[in-house]
C-alpha cells in the first residue's frame, strides 16, 4: 500500500504534488534527471492504490523499452499483476485500436504493417505500373516526402506535384494488400476517432486517466490522438528544453497548445536533479539559458561529491581527439576501477564515428555503436519473417514476392511478370490471383493421361504452376501457427521445411562460415520467439499476430542492450537521450558540427534546437564531463580547419579547465629557443 505519509518520505515536495494530484489536467515540466520515470509510476501505483480500476489507466510513451520499465515499475510496487493496465508507445496503441476498428475503414482485422523496405518496395511496385523508372526515382525521398504528406508535416507544392499520382497508386496499393505503414498507425485511428464517433466513445468511456511521458516529442498527430481521447484526467510530462525531434515532427509547442485546449491546467516543475554534480548541471543552465522559447527553470543537485571541473580539450585532428578519448578512458579505469559499460562517448553525426572506432580496436577497448543494422533488418531473418508475414496476411504481395522464389523454386520474373499484369488487372492481390490460376488449371485438367499446356494455364507453364502449388500448400500447412502454442516449434519445421541451410550455402558459394553465422541469425530468432513465448507476462498473447505486431514495433531504440554489458558506449547524441553515465565524453564540439551546419543553413531558429542537444549531450554525464574540439578536421578528402562550438562560450568559465594542444615546434625554431634561454640564463663574466 502506497499511503500518503510513506509517499511524503519518497518523494521531494514537487513530486509528492504531481504524484497525489490525480484529477484534472496537469503539466509537469521535468528537467533532466529529475525523477520523471518514478513520479510517473509512483503516480499510477497511487491512482490504483485510491481504488482507480487499473482498465481506466492509459499511459503512453515513446519506446518499448521506456514502456517495459514503466509497467515492471508499477507492478513492483503494487505487487499486482496488472494484465489490464495500458501501458504502451503510441504506435503499439494505434495497433491495438486498428486491431479492433480498422474493418470501418475497409482492411480486414489481419492486415500487415510495412517497414520501410516494405513501403520503399510497394512505392517502386507503384512506380512501374505508371510506367515511371525505378532506377530514376529516389525512393529514399519519396518516402520521406509520403511520410511528411501523410503526416501532414508538408504539403504538396509545384515541385512535389509530379509525385501526387504516385502517392495515390501507394495508398491504394497498401489498402489492397490489406497493409498499413508506420505513419498509419497514428493516421488511421484519428480517422476513425473523426469518422465514427461512437468508436471514439467507446475509448473515451474506458480511458478515464490519460498520462503522457516525454510530451516534448510528440508530433501533431500524436497529440491530437491525445486530445480526442481526454476528457478532463490528463497528466503530460515533459521537458522543453529536450525536444531534439522536430526532424520527426515533434513539436514541443504541443506544450503550449495544451494549456490552450485544456481548461485550468495544474502546472509542476520538477528542477531537482538526482543525476549529476552541480558543475554539470550549472554548465547545462548556463547553456540553455542562452534559448528565449521555453520554460524558465533551473536545475540544481544536493551531490557536491567529486564536483569536478568540465575539462575542455582542443586536439589538432579527429585522430588526435581519438587517441585523446580511447587513452583516457584507459587512465580512468586504471585509476578508479570503473568498468567500460560507464563511459558515454557522445557524437553529433555518424561519420564522427571512424577514426573513434579504430583508436578503440587498436587499444583493445570493446564498445558498443548504436545504430547498426538492426537484427530484424538482416536479410536471412527478413526472410523467414516474411513467411510469416505471408502466413498470417495471403495479400500482403511485398513480403509474397519476397519468398515466392526464395529458396529458389523456378519461378521466374517472366511468371511474376504474367501474376502482376492480372492482379492490376483484375484489381486482386497476388495470392487471389495464383488461386485464380489454379482453379483454372484445375478445371482444364482431364484426368491422368490428360497433358496440360502453357495455353490451358493462362500462359504459365505446368512446371511453374507446380511450383505455385508448391509453394500454396506450404502456406496453407503453415496456417496452424496461427494458433496460439508452440510457435518457435512450428517457425524452426518451416526453416527445415524449405531447406534454407542448402539455400545459404548455394547463396554464400565461397564461404560456408557467412552461411553459418547467418543461419545461427535464425536459430537465434526461433530462440527469442521460444522466450518471448514463455513469458508469463504475454500468457494469451503468443499467436503469430502478437509476434509480428511485436517486431514491427521494434524500433532501433529498443535493441536490447543487455549484450552490451562491459562495453564503452559509443553513439549519436541524439541516441543517448534517456541514458547515463558517470562519465561522458563529447567529440567533435566544433561549428559545422555542434551546431550542425545543415540545420542552420535550413533555418536560423535551428539553433535553438541545437542548443537543446548540446543541453541533451551535457546532461547525460553524472560525474565527469570531458569535451573536445579540433582545430582541424577532414571533410570529404580535404582537411578544414575548424572553430569551436559557440556553445562553449555558453558554459560559465569557472566551471571549465582548457587544455591547448601541444604545438609541433620545427628544429630550428627549437634550437634558436634554446639559444635565447642559454643567453637569459648565462652568468655575467662566464661566457
Amino acid at each position: 500500500m502506497l499511503d500518503l505519509e510513506s509517499l511524503k518520505k519518497e518523494l521531494n515536495p514537487q513530486q509528492y504534488a504531481a504524484v497525489t494530484t490525480t484529477e484534472g489536467p496537469i503539466l509537469i515540466i521535468a528537467g533532466a534527471g529529475s525523477g520523471k520515470t518514478r513520479v510517473i509510476t509512483f503516480r499510477i501505483a497511487h491512482m490504483l492504490d485510491k481504488g482507480i480500476p487499473q482498465s481506466q489507466i492509459l499511459a503512453l510513451t515513446f519506446t518499448n523499452k521506456a514502456a517495459r520499465e514503466m509497467e515492471s515499475r508499477v507492478k513492483e510496487l503494487t505487487q499486482k499483476k496488472l494484465q489490464n493496465l495500458t501501458v504502451s508507445t503510441f504506435h503499439a496503441f494505434g495497433v491495438r485500436i486498428l486491431r479492433q476498428e480498422i474493418s470501418a475503414l475497409g482492411w480486414r482485422e489481419n492486415f500487415t504493417i510495412y517497414d520501410e523496405s516494405d513501403k520503399i518496395a510497394l512505392i517502386k511496385e507503384s512506380g512501374r505500373e505508371l510506367k515511371m523508372s525505378p532506377e530514376a526515382m529516389d525512393c529514399y525521398k519519396i518516402a520521406i516526402l509520403f511520410s511528411d504528406i501523410k503526416t501532414g508535416r508538408k504539403d504538396w507544392k509545384a515541385e512535389t506535384e509530379l509525385y501526387k499520382e504516385l502517392y495515390r497508386y501507394y495508398q491504394e496499393g497498401l489498402k489492397l494488400y490489406n497493409a498499413v505503414d508506420f505513419d498509419d498507425l497514428i493516421v488511421l485511428p484519428i480517422k476513425i476517432f473523426r469518422e465514427f464517433p461512437e468508436i471514439l466513445q467507446k475509448y473515451r468511456d474506458r480511458y478515464k486517466y490519460l498520462m503522457i511521458d516525454e510530451f516534448q516529442d510528440t508530433s501533431h498527430q500524436q497529440y491530437e490522438m491525445m486530445h480526442l481521447l481526454a476528457d478532463k484526467n490528463v497528466a503530460v510530462v515533459g521537458d522543453d528544453d529536450q525536444s531534439i525531434y522536430s526532424w520527426r515532427g515533434a513539436d514541443y509547442q504541443n506544450i503550449v497548445n495544451f494549456e490552450k485546449d485544456f481548461e485550468g491546467v495544474k502546472e509542476i516543475r520538477l528542477e531537482q536533479n538526482y543525476r549529476s554534480t552541480e558543475t554539470i548541471l550549472e554548465a547545462a543552465n548556463g547553456v540553455i539559458s542562452h534559448n528565449t522559447n521555453r520554460k524558465e527553470k533551473k536545475l540544481w543537485s544536493q551531490k557536491t561529491v567529486g564536483n569536478k571541473p568540465i575539462e575542455i580539450f582542443m586536439p589538432q585532428n579527429e585522430t588526435d581527439e581519438a587517441d585523446f578519448i580511447a587513452e583516457s578512458i584507459q587512465g580512468i579505469c586504471a585509476e578508479e576501477k570503473i568498468k567500460y559499460d560507464d563511459f558515454g562517448v557522445l557524437i553529433r553525426s555518424n561519420t564522427q564515428s571512424r577514426p573513434i572506432e579504430e583508436a578503440f580496436l587498436e587499444a583493445n577497448i570493446p564498445y558498443t555503436m548504436s545504430g547498426g543494422t538492426s537484427f530484424f533488418e538482416r536479410k536471412e531473418i527478413k526472410d523467414i519473417i516474411s513467411y510469416l508475414r505471408v502466413i498470417a496476411n495471403h495479400d500482403d504481395d511485398i513480403n509474397l514476392l519476397r519468398i515466392l522464389n526464395t529458396p529458389r523454386r523456378g519461378i521466374g520474373r517472366s511468371t511474376l511478370e504474367v501474376l502482376n499484369e492480372r492482379a492490376m488487372a483484375e484489381r486482386k492481390s497476388l495470392w487471389e490471383t495464383i488461386k485464380s490460376f489454379q482453379k483454372e488449371s484445375q478445371a482444364q485438367d482431364g484426368g491422368e493421361n490428360f497433358t496440360l499446356t502453357d495455353q490451358d494455364t493462362g500462359g504459365l507453364s505446368p512446371k511453374t504452376m507446380g511450383a505455385l502449388d508448391e509453394f500454396t500448400s506450404l502456406i496453407e500447412k503453415n496456417s496452424n501457427m496461427l494458433g496460439g502454442k508452440d510457435l518457435s516449434k512450428k517457425v524452426k519445421a518451416l526453416v527445415e521445411e524449405i531447406n534454407y541451410w542448402d539455400f545459404l550455402i548455394l547463396e554464400n558459394p565461397k564461404s560456408e562460415k557467412a552461411a553459418r553465422f547467418k543461419y545461427l541469425n535464425i536459430e537465434s530468432l526461433i530462440n527469442s520467439i521460444s522466450q518471448w513465448e514463455n513469458n508469463e507476462d504475454n500468457a494469451g498473447k503468443t499467436s503469430l499476430y502478437d509476434y509480428l505486431n511485436r517486431i514491427t514495433l521494434v524500433s532501433r531504440d529498443d535493441v536490447d542492450d543487455e549484450g552490451d554489458k562491459g562495453k564503452v558506449n559509443l553513439m549519436t547524441i541524439h541516441a543517448s537521450k534517456g541514458l547515463e553515465f558517470p562519465v561522458v565524453f563529447i567529440a567533435g564540439a566544433e561549428e559545422g558540427l555542434i551546431p550542425h551546419a545543415r540545420a542552420i543553413e535550413e533555418d536560423e531558429k535551428n539553433v535553438e534546437e541545437e542548443r537543446r542537444l548540446f543541453y541533451v549531450a551535457i546532461t547525460r554525464a553524472r560525474d565527469k564531463l570531458y569535451i573536445s574540439s579540433c582545430a582541424k578536421r577532414k571533410k570529404m578528402s580535404a582537411t578544414v580547419e575548424c572553430q569551436p562550438s559557440r556553445f562553449l562560450d555558453e558554459i560559465p568559465s569557472r566551471l571549465v579547465e582548457y587544455h591547448e594542444p601541444q604545438l609541433v615546434v620545427d628544429d630550428k625554431k627549437a634550437l634558436d629557443i634554446l639559444a635565447n634561454m642559454k643567453k637569459m640564463f648565462a652568468v655575467p663574466g662566464n661566457q
